[in-house]
């Protein structure tokens, strides 16, 4: 009994020796278009899909697979003694093995020079529903997407057949594989015609098992494209916390900018800085809080240096993070074999939406991706900041959109002093940022103060004064702003709002 493969794949890697290995195995090949070209080509016998349909490929390609006897005979039950007579009489013959892959919808879209045509056209209507029929068909019908399954798959049907399990996994991969596709179409689409977003589509491949979640009894994994972002190039595999830890360095200190250092505990800055160099930016942005830092993440925005190297091996560091790092500073840092080193490879602040699990699904929003700059700001105060405040005071307020709610933040020449966060009372979390000052020898006297969201009443302002700070930033908007004002104005400090709230829950 002749045995029959299609194959018909966008992606050819190894396409004409995973069709010659099936040739030996006495399979007669059929194959579409480019792909039979290829296969030809390389001296294998290939049989066109037209001459089993005895109907050209039609539209440019855009139909030339569907046709009853190619879905025939992917999708008859081979232990169903009506569909055997029904393929007898029609002839459709059975074809086991189908080896599909589909248009390169996303990398096209990726293109920037891709029009919308060029983008419709690499929608695949005839590779997925190849696809989910052979997959449907998994007691019968094994199906290979992917040119990674292709050495497996052979050596498995050269022992003589292809198990049932491993027709099982195949089928999974593929429903999962189809599912991804039709999830890139269909998020581009609605957000290209769409005024709204009605479903959320999540289909992220396995990148990798994580050790545990954020405790030990917790399982963990990793999904998506991570290691699109960060390489990691030397010390332990990173822990679901160091993850987290890591994006909310990389967020913090991409808003920072150039000669920028910041170091993350507990998902909140231990001490952030921009210096003159990296150098000066991680020791100002360590006397924030150097007990806090030990153990922590520290990400900054340009080359770490055998100088800045020799300093960040003073303590201990769970991951240390930037765009480059010179080959001497490589080797400083390697000492320490378990620690973490990363180059970051490209932005993480992109337009992206946030998702929280509740009961029964999720919620979702922007990221909060809304700066200010000090033309937007508004002075409400006699007395206004001058231009080294009004820069710290921009400082202070990018720190704070990145503390834990309530957050406050005293900040000096682009340095952070103290950072008080999470806390119930924004009362609260100001003498915690002036405890850390003092218990580290910091001085808030004329530093500047920012409040990730206004003050209720004027109580929380007079204790950010009575610990020394000579201007600060909040959003304002409270019905009692003429009573936090006056509060200012009596103390002769200066206050901007910025009419932004960035709580962080």
């Amino acid at each position: 009994m002749e045995k029959f493969a299609l194959l018909s794949v966008s992606d050819k890697t190894n396409i004409a020796d995973f069709a010659k290995e099936l040739s030996l195995l006495n399979y007669t090949i059929i194959a579409t278009g480019n792909t039979a070209k290829i296969i030809s080509a390389s001296g294998v016998s290939v049989t066109e899909i037209s001459s089993i349909t005895g109907f050209p490929e039609i539209f440019d390609g855009r139909v030339k697979t569907l046709h009853p006897k190619i879905f025939g005979g992917i999708l008859f039950r081979r232990n169903n003694h009506n569909d055997v007579k029904q393929a007898d009489a029609i002839g459709i013959s059975s074809i086991d093995i189908v080896c599909v892959n589909l248009y390169p919808f996303v990398k096209t879209v990726e293109n920037t020079n891709s029009t919308l045509e060029d983008i419709i056209e690499n929608i695949d209507i005839g590779g997925p529903s190849l696809i989910r029929a052979a997959a449907k068909n998994y007691l019968h019908v094994s199906v290979v997407t992917d040119p990674n399954q292709y050495d497996n798959f052979l050596a498995e049907l050269k022992t003589g057949s292809v198990s049932d399990e491993t027709r099982k996994q195949l089928a999974v991969t593929a429903f999962s594989y189809t599912a991804q596709y039709d999830s890139y179409i269909a998020n581009y689409l609605e957000k290209k015609f769409s005024t709204k977003k009605t479903h959320i589509r999540l289909n992220y491949p396995l990148e990798m098992e994580l050790r545990y979640g954020e405790n030990p009894h917790q399982t963990a994994a990793l999904y998506g494209n991570f290691h699109d972002y960060f390489e990691v190039f030397h010390g332990k595999a990173l822990s679901y916390n160091n993850i987290l830890d890591l994006i909310s360095a990389a967020e913090l200190v991409e808003d920072l900018g150039a000669n920028s250092c910041v170091i993350i505990k507990h998902n909140n800055p231990a001490g952030a800085a921009t210096g003159e160099s990296a150098f000066d930016a991680y020791t100002k942005a360590l006397k924030c809080d150097p007990v806090s830092a030990f153990g922590g993440i520290v990400a900054l925005t340009c080359k770490v240096d055998e100088l800045l190297a020799e300093k960040l091996n003073e303590i201990f560091l769970e991951i240390i993070c930037a765009p480059s790092f010179t080959e001497g500073a490589i080797k400083i840092l390697q000492k320490k074999r378990d620690r973490r080193l990363l180059k970051q490879l490209k932005p993480v602040l992109t337009d992206q939406i946030n998702f929280r699990n509740i009961p029964g699904g999720v919620i979702a929003q922007n990221a909060d991706r809304q700066s200010v700059n000090k033309d937007e700001l508004k002075i409400v105060t006699k007395n206004k900041p001058n231009a080294a405040q009004m820069e710290d005071l921009l400082f202070a307020w990018k720190i704070s959109k990145h503390t834990k709610s309530n957050a406050i933040v005293f900040v000096k020449d682009k340095t952070t002093l103290g950072v008080g966060a999470g806390q119930m009372s924004r009362i609260d979390s100001a003498k915690i940022a002036a405890m850390k000052a003092h218990e580290h020898g910091l001085n808030l006297k004329d530093s500047v103060a920012a409040s990730d969201a206004f003050f209720p009443f004027s109580d929380g302002l007079l204790k950010i004064i009575e610990f020394g700070a000579s201007a600060v930033i909040q959003p304002g908007g409270s019905v009692r702003d003429n009573e936090v004002i006056d509060a200012a104005n009596q103390n002769n400090i200066a206050m901007v709002f910025t009419d932004i709230r960035h709580f962080k829950h």
